[in-house]
């Protein structure tokens, strides 16, 4: 693929500074990039290297120095930077129907232009939408719905009746809809509860690899439109996570939780069952989380408390052992002037 700068900055709403005719063929890091590639300058902190890039063009936001590269200006480089690679790396696949070496039960109901690789396994009553492709190894159980678009990577497995909405991605050895973690104490023993409700994923979200979404025990887990899940992650039960949140690797998501719209949880952060997070919250990476957390708020720390807090914390920390010194020698200063008092009140 061949675009001229004009037609690539009308593509991302954006101006060119320069010659707009020139030439584009790929994309590059402003490193690596050569003559015919794009590169952006997203951080204001390797403006310098604008000047020395070899590419043909620069995205750049507005009022950068451009150091005399062609330019393309737009509000958002990072953002322009995802839609080119999309435009000139991301070609639709052809569809090829359902190949042999798939197995699909009775009452299966499928859209136009699906794709259907060897090894996977379709179950009775699954229902596919338009341009649905389904690579090895993924197992659909009874009753299972996706919509259109959807792509599931291999050794992906629904669970019986869950529901996948419009344009989701499901990564390679995802689990949706297995047994929520629910059982009764019974004397020394414990009394399995079960999980009898689905999971249902709105559109457009992405869930990376080896994540797990538990069924609900009786009604719906519910995963919001918009919102995009890493590799490694457990939402349990009964969880509500909201529209366009950012769950990255590793986090832990406690039964019955309901979390807001837009909230962002880096890294291993920790969430107790049966609470509320609002919308808009960021919780730091390696956080835990006991309690409600209101909207509108950036959390850090075991347990989570206001990130600036966090900052003063953590701080101290490394500090605790020279503190523990002095605090110990002021005891026993204060001891040796309650005695010297206690010894001058007495004569």
């Amino acid at each position: 693929m061949e675009k001229t700068l004009k037609e690539l900055a009308e593509y991302l709403g954006g101006r060119v500074i320069g010659d707009d005719g020139a030439l584009v063929r790929g994309l590059g890091t402003l490193d690596d990039a050569g003559e015919g590639q794009i590169t952006f300058l997203a951080n204001p902190k390797y403006a310098q290297k604008v000047a020395t890039t070899r590419a043909t063009a620069v995205i750049l936001p507005p009022g950068t120095e451009g150091h005399g590269r062609n330019v393309v200006e737009v509000a958002n480089p990072y953002l322009a930077f995802a839609k080119l690679l999309t435009l000139f790396y991301l070609a639709p696949a052809k569809p090829r129907g359902v190949m042999e070496g798939a197995i699909v039960g009775k009452d299966v109901a499928m859209g136009a232009d699906v794709t259907v690789y060897p090894g996977v396994f379709i179950a009775d009553g699954v229902r596919l939408g338009n341009r649905v492709t389904i690579h090895p190894g993924v197992v659909l159980y009874p009753g299972v719905i996706l919509g259109d678009d959807v792509t599931l990577h291999a050794n992906v497995s629904v669970r019986e009746r869950c529901r996948i909405g419009n344009r989701v991605t499901v990564h390679n050895g995802t689990v949706i809809g297995c047994d929520g973690f629910g059982y009764a104490p019974d004397g020394k023993e414990w009394y399995k509860i079960p999980q009898i409700g689905i999971v249902v994923i709105e559109d457009d979200v992405e869930i990376g690899s080896n994540t797990v979404i538990d069924r609900a025990a009786l009604e719906v887990t519910l995963i919001r439109r918009g919102t995009k899940i890493d590799n490694l992650v457990q939402i349990a039960h009964n969880c509500v996570i909201g529209e366009n949140g950012m769950i990255c690797s590793q986090v832990g998501i406690s039964g019955s939780t309901k979390v807001g719209n837009h909230v962002t949880m880096g890294g291993q952060v920790g969430v107790a069952g049966h609470i509320l997070v609002g919308d808009n919250v960021m919780v730091g990476a390696k956080s835990g989380v006991p309690g409600n957390i209101p909207s509108n708020q950036i959390v850090s720390g075991i347990p989570a408390i206001p990130h600036r807090e966090w900052l003063k914390s953590s701080g101290v920390f490394p500090r605790l052992p020279e503190y523990r010194r002095t605090l110990g020698e002021l005891v026993k200063r204060v001891a040796e002037l309650e005695k010297i008092l206690a010894d001058k009140c007495e004569k």
